[in-house]
């Protein structure tokens, strides 16, 4: 769920505002690619692909928002339904209908009416598990929301916070869905004083203090639950060598929260014919089929093949919760400043 990339190679240059050869993709620190995948893009288009990774997802829309005026680039790739109506409330992207943007999956869309952002990926927010740690307690792994509060789980769970990091607020609005407005909060003191652990972002989280990633492990991270996501068991098998035969981590999958990722032609950008031909790439099928293990997220393209063993490790959550984004977006901010009352303070 980690990748940096900044790939090159142009020929002439686009004819969008600057006059730029360079179209420059401001995204969260999980973007990845594969570097053929890319250079086929810059062959095609003619134009450099330069990438700047900025922090978790939430900071990276905030910085986003702040620096709007003079933006740091040309397209912002990483914002989900967790954060879009904050992005669209402040004007961060100008309208563009992307060209395949007929062969996204209807649940998917979203802005119909102007366009301004392009559904790229798709996931689910989830409590992963360690099963070695599980088998060798002899205890069974939490399967719902409801066994996260039972004494077995006490002083297990990590999770991010939900004002800074996108995993963080979508396991939160997926307790919100779950136990509606009356519940949650109460939900959250029961959690609390079973002893969750809060940390910044997801990779602290998963990378340092679950202790069921590979990263977890050599950081010796303590926790055996982590918020992170459905598709992050075939992370720990696709990077391990010898592969095993399964994947050392599992799913709660009563604990899922679908989230789909978008990306946008930032207002104020410098090359907007080349962000706007980097956006068409974004939704091509050789894009979308190379997204999975890369960023380990699903294809919103319809008909976009997926790897057999991102299937396998990986599979979708079958009955994760949802919220209607004017939902999250009338009632998140309130949600994230209770929620940090109560469990920060």
């Amino acid at each position: 769920m980690a990748g940096t990339l900044a790939a090159c190679g142009s020929s002439d240059g686009g004819q969008g505002s600057g006059d730029s050869k360079t179209v420059t993709l401001v995204s969260h620190n999980s973007w990845a690619a594969s570097k053929g995948v890319i250079a086929a893009f810059e062959k095609q288009s003619g134009y450099k692909v330069n990438v700047l990774e900025d922090g978790d997802a939430g900071q990276a829309v905030n910085k986003a928002i702040l620096t709007k005026d003079n933006p740091q680039g040309d397209v912002f790739f990483g914002v989900d339904n967790t954060l879009l109506s904050r992005a669209l409330d402040n004007g961060l992207f100008q309208p563009y209908e992307a060209k395949g943007s007929d062969r996204i999956a209807p649940e998917y869309r979203a802005d119909q009416e102007q366009h301004r952002v392009t559904p790229v990926d798709t996931g689910d927010i989830c409590v992963n598990y360690d099963k070695k740690y599980f088998a060798d307690h002899e205890l069974d792994p939490p399967r719902s929301f409801d066994d996260l509060v039972k004494p077995e789980y006490k002083n297990l769970l990590v999770t991010e916070n939900a004002s800074t990091s996108s995993p963080g607020l979508g396991f939160l609005l997926g307790t919100a869905s779950k136990y509606g407005d009356g519940g949650w909060e109460g939900y959250w003191k029961k959690l609390k004083a079973n002893g969750v652990k809060v940390v910044d972002g997801w990779e602290q989280a998963y990378n340092e203090e679950f202790s069921g990633s590979a990263g977890g492990k050599k950081a010796k991270g303590d926790r055996p639950l982590v918020v992170s996501y459905a598709s992050s068991p075939p992370v720990e098998v696709v990077y391990t060598d010898p592969k095993p035969s399964t994947a050392p981590t599992g799913v709660a999958q009563g604990t899922c929260f679908r989230q789909v990722e978008y990306a946008g032609l930032l207002s104020n950008a410098k090359n907007t014919k080349g962000g706007k031909a980097f956006l068409d790439f974004l939704i091509s099928e050789r894009f979308q089929e190379d997204m999975p293990l890369n960023m380990y997220v699903y294809p919103v393209r319809e008909g976009a093949q997926v790897p057999p063993e991102f299937v396998k490790y990986g599979p979708q959550a079958k009955d994760p919760e949802t919220m209607d984004p004017a939902k999250i977006a009338d009632r998140r901010d309130q949600w994230v400043k209770s929620w940090t009352s109560l469990v920060l303070k």
